[in-house]
């Protein structure tokens, strides 16, 4: 029965988004699969959290949606999520509700609120240090960077990634009292997804500076994620050919949730 509450549940959230043109197609059945497989082979702690990181960034990409328009052309992937973001996102997670599943430990629920900080702090970063009206700086070497560039940083970015990951954080200590479940304490939780998404935030910064695979676009010389910009293909520029967006995304929230271990481990 659990199995169908998550399949019914996240068939809802998943269609919904879908119809509000937050998910493709192939993001949508990705989600419902992800959606599933928190609830039933977790419970509502697992996909409250999901459920929370899933609808606080789809509201948080409409803020302004206009202004974002323009620099979306420059990112490989768009707000409208496809299966590969999806995944990127929360896989990982996915992952640990298996490993708990399996053989419960106290580990695995850490290393999932780390994970789920991260990608929550990374994506409300960019979603309102795109807002900001001064240009962000290189997480390298201070210097102004365009707006929206990867490995730039700015401190309403980062207030904003200190909230999501503080966010999960609590709502995690909730979640685990509503469901029973015995876990940490209400300030190692709170730290471990405020530090957690900082950490996973910046390492995100970083990683986009230096190894993610950037191209630039032959008609304005921009550096830009996508394969093609101003209407032509662009060329290799910098970073690993392996290392696109989804990529980066899944380091930075595996060092997120080393964070949050080592932290729940402390506390």
């Amino acid at each position: 029965m659990q199995w169908v509450i998550g399949a019914l549940g996240a068939l809802f959230v998943a269609g919904a988004a879908y119809h509000k043109g937050s998910l493709s197609l192939s993001g949508m059945l990705a989600a419902m699969l992800m959606g599933t497989v928190y609830f039933g082979a977790g419970n509502a702690f697992w996909f409250g959290i999901l459920l929370l990181f899933f609808i606080s960034s789809s509201l948080l990409s409409k803020l302004r949606a206009e202004h974002k328009e323009e620099l979306e052309r420059s990112y490989a992937k768009t707000g409208r999520r496809d299966a590969g973001q999806v995944f990127a996102n929360g896989g990982l997670g996915m992952l640990f509700v298996l490993l708990n599943a399996v053989y419960p430990l106290p580990a695995w629920e850490l290393l999932f609120v780390g994970v789920m900080a991260t990608v929550t702090a990374d994506t409300w970063a960019t979603e309102i240090g795109t807002l900001n009206k001064k240009p962000p700086r290189s997480i390298l070497n201070g210097k102004k960077l365009p707006t929206g560039a990867s490995g730039g940083v700015s401190l309403p970015g980062t207030l904003a990634a200190a909230a999501g990951g503080l966010l999960i954080g609590i709502a995690s200590w909730v979640l685990q009292h509503l469901t029973g479940m015995t876990g940490q304490s209400f300030v190692a939780l709170a730290a471990a997804g405020l530090l957690g998404g900082l950490v996973g935030a910046f390492a995100d910064s970083l990683l986009g500076a230096t190894v993610q695979k950037m191209n630039r676009c032959a008609v304005c010389g921009r550096e830009v994620e996508s394969g093609v910009h101003c209407g032509m293909p662009t060329a290799h520029a910098r970073g690993w050919h392996w290392m696109s967006n989804d990529a980066v995304n899944a380091l930075s929230s595996i060092a997120g949730g080393a964070v949050a271990l080592l932290i729940g481990g402390l506390m």
